[in-house]
């Protein structure tokens, strides 16, 4: 089957399913302009996917809006440095359940079975050309180059969006709901310690979701920090573009072996985990935290192939300092001279980090404000995350600002703490779409309750026509 072919049947598919039906929710009218029923902020797999489940329910009066080029959206092509993904290869995703929209027919189309038998894991930058066609074949409505900048509450359950780029020229769009499908760092922001950003001049460093241009090192000795999977894939990285040498330093006093996502892919916990009363919700993020995620066998062995790659464990820096000719670390083990360090610490969620929230980030609750965790559970990363329904739907600490936030849904990173393995990870999303689709339309129906039911109640459309249907059955 060739490419052509697939698209065709995409379209073939959809028409069984009567894609593509009439609206059923009733335009909103504004003085300052047209109202989207919804707007999407990222374009990237999560935004792709909501968009596709919204058509799904016939909700199209809908915008995704993504702040990069056309083809450039979320990390696989930006600062991903993963040589293929680590997600197993049969978990499906954003094809919500039709199977020519997944990437097995997709590569299949190009390939062949034989092909797909003998792909270990995708490479990523084949899932980004998978998404570039997911996006094309579905014909889904993207606005590349708009940056979000700030969300306002209005008045009659509006959101407007100050937006800034070339798809943009007049700064603003207005939404009945907005889902914030902005990827791993749309929580919060990206993390350097202090003791880094504090003490180095800017040109010294990098965070690993920055570009970085490894063919500047060429020939250097660089650090990372971080013992997660994308400091060796930075490593790797690093190293593969000509860095002689590359150092990573872990404060672990060995590497993490257990990887908690291959358990709840199994179990039913990504599926499942909406139905958690908070306690065991916050236990399980918890939990989840200490192991993080280590790195794949292959991730570790492709970069600790490299004669200049160096693992140091039990290796907390414990200061660092500029010099002439670059970075001074200093760890247990001694000091270590540096050209460039490559930070992979992570990030913190938090909507106060947020410059888009500002006007209603005060409202959003927290599971701080929700739930006090057992002593041996607490973990204050995970008290700042918001406390969303079940639905990606933002709650508010007080009656006060339930109107702020009504119609704001977070589907990026920050919701694992509410909503478990969703838009934080390829294997959640199958089943965390659904859930946010089925959420923003509830929400749109019971907004206009009254005027559906009163039109349901005044429907008087005559249906049954046969001219006898007044006196009987003719004898």
């Amino acid at each position: 089957m060739s490419l052509e072919a697939l698209n065709q049947r995409v379209k073939n598919d959809l028409t069984y399913l009567a894609y593509g039906g009439a609206d059923w929710v009733r335009p909103t009218k504004h003085a300052d302009g047209h109202v989207y029923d919804v707007i999407i902020v990222g374009g990237g797999q999560s935004g792709l996917g909501a968009a596709f489940g919204l058509l799904r329910e016939r909700i199209s009066n809908i915008l995704i809006i993504d702040e990069n080029k056309a083809g450039l959206e979320g990390p696989w092509e930006t600062y991903a440095r993963m040589v293929t993904l680590r997600t197993p290869k049969h978990l499906t995703s954003i094809d919500l359940g039709i199977p020519s929209l997944t990437f097995r027919s997709w590569w299949e189309a190009q390939v062949g079975p034989e092909g797909w038998q003998a792909l270990d894991k995708i490479p990523r930058g084949d899932w980004m050309n998978y998404l570039r066609w997911y996006r094309e074949v579905l014909n889904l409505p993207v606005v590349n180059e708009v940056k979000l900048k700030m969300i306002e509450p209005m008045p009659e359950g509006v959101h407007q969006l100050h937006v800034e780029g070339p798809g943009a020229a007049s700064g603003q769009l207005l939404a009945r709901k907005v889902v914030l499908a902005t990827g791993i760092q749309g929580g919060g922001e990206w993390h350097v310690p202090p003791m880094i950003a504090e003490r180095l001049p800017r040109e010294l460093y990098a965070h690993t979701s920055e570009a970085i241009d490894y063919e500047r090192l060429r020939g250097k000795r660089i650090a990372v920090l971080g013992g997660g999977a994308s400091a060796f894939d930075n490593a790797s990285f690093a190293l593969a573009a000509g860095a002689a040498e590359a150092h990573v330093f872990v404060r672990r006093e060995q590497l993490p072996s257990v990887n908690p996502i291959r358990q709840m892919e199994q179990s039913g916990m990504i599926e499942r985990f909406h139905a958690l009363r908070a306690a065991d919700k916050y236990a399980v993020i918890s939990h989840f935290f200490q192991f993080n995620q280590p790195p794949t066998n292959d991730t570790f062995n492709r970069a600790a192939a490299w004669p200049g790659f160096e693992l140091h464990l039990n290796s907390p820096w414990l200061n660092v300092e500029a010099n002439d000719n670059g970075a001074v670390v200093t760890t247990a083990e001694g000091q270590f001279a540096f050209d460039f360090l490559v930070i992979s610490t992570g990030l913190l969620s938090d909507p106060a980090l947020r410059p888009e929230l500002q006007l209603v980030e005060k409202h959003i609750a927290r599971w701080a404000d929700c739930y006090q965790a057992p002593p041996e559970h607490r973990n204050e990363l995970l008290d700042a995350h918001p406390f969303l329904t079940s639905g990606f739907a933002m709650t508010s600490r007080s009656e006060a600002g339930e109107s702020q936030l009504h119609g704001l849904f977070v589907f990026n990173y920050s919701a694992l703490a509410s909503c478990g393995l969703s838009a934080s990870a390829i294997s959640g999303t199958k089943s965390a779409v659904p859930k946010l689709v089925s959420a923003i339309a509830d929400q749109l129906f019971l907004d206009d309750r009254e005027t559906i039911l009163q039109l349901f109640y005044d429907y008087n459309e005559q249906e049954f026509t046969a001219s006898w249907a007044k006196s009987g059955v003719p004898g």
